[in-house]
């Protein structure tokens, strides 16, 4: 990660049987986090919302608050009296809840007339602010999981076709404009066309709408946006990613290296080898 005033700044990790926060939003990254802040030996304050988190969380936590999207304030009040002093925010949240799910409460409301802008990366920035002034810091996403990042090159046994070598290569530039844009991570391309461009539904979401459009082969490319803040909202694929892929026939996943996070590495690996799909780690 590349060092920034922030990241220099950032306090050393809470020792052994201190408590880290954990503010979950759905998938299983939250989970695989959890596991891993015990091996630690760390407590685990988690915050779940409800529609969104798995209950499964639970079992692998310390303590378990449930909210609503939107309650601001009882997020801060569960995680400070639990003595967190850090957090990691983790885990997708759908867009579409921010319009139908969400139940704001006197501080979230607050928080969200003062907001300038209504973009991804400045909402996240913004509560990252919001709760380092209640004197809780949000770390970056992936400390002490380097293991679960994608490495370069080529991670399945089959290689991939001069056509699919360059759609990934258009894929590649493409993604990272609407990133850029802050509209997604991942766009769905088949001969140099773009099919599908990930937005508020999500990626899963728009794999199968652009692989459904191309019936079969098409490419998944997933970045991060140039302005990715890696406290929150990296790219996470997993045997989930796999699975919808599978149902419309789409050949190959390209990720960004160093920058994704791989969930359930061998089961997604062993669903792509089955399924003939190429997984490809890609620097940026």
């Amino acid at each position: 990660m590349a060092t920034d005033e922030r990241s220099s700044l950032t306090p050393p990790l809470p020792v052994p049987g201190g408590w880290i926060g954990l503010i979950a939003g759905n998938g299983r990254f939250p989970i695989i986090f959890a596991e891993n802040a015990r091996k630690l030996g760390l407590r685990v304050s988690a915050v779940a919302h409800h529609g969104e988190t798995s209950p499964e969380l639970a079992q692998v936590v310390d303590q378990m608050h449930w909210v609503r999207v939107g309650q601001f304030g009882k997020v801060i009040q569960a995680l400070k009296g639990d003595g967190v002093r850090q957090a990691v925010m983790l885990g997708g949240m759908k867009k579409t809840a921010l319009f139908s799910g969400v139940r704001p409460d006197f501080r979230a409301i607050a928080f969200f007339t003062k907001l300038k802008s209504w973009k991804d990366d400045h909402i996240l920035r913004a509560l990252a602010d919001g709760f380092a002034e209640e004197g809780i810091t949000i770390r970056e996403s992936t400390f002490g999981l380097s293991n679960i990042l994608v490495p370069e090159g080529d991670l399945t046994r089959r290689h991939l076709s001069e056509r699919e070598r360059e759609d990934v290569s258009y894929g590649w530039a493409v993604a990272q404009e609407i990133g850029r844009m802050d509209i997604g991570q991942c766009v769905v391309v088949k001969d140099r066309v773009i099919v599908a461009v990930e937005a508020v539904e999500g990626t899963d979401d728009a794999i199968r709408r652009g692989g459904q459009l191309v019936r079969q082969g098409a490419v998944v490319v997933k970045r991060c946006k140039p302005q990715q803040d890696l406290r929150f909202d990296l790219p996470a694929v997993g045997p989930r990613t796999i699975e919808v892929m599978n149902e419309v026939r789409a050949s190959v996943l390209a990720v960004e290296a160093g920058k994704t996070v791989m969930l359930d590495r061998e089961d997604m690996l062993e669903r792509a080898h089955q399924s003939g799909i190429v997984i490809l780690g890609v620097s940026g």
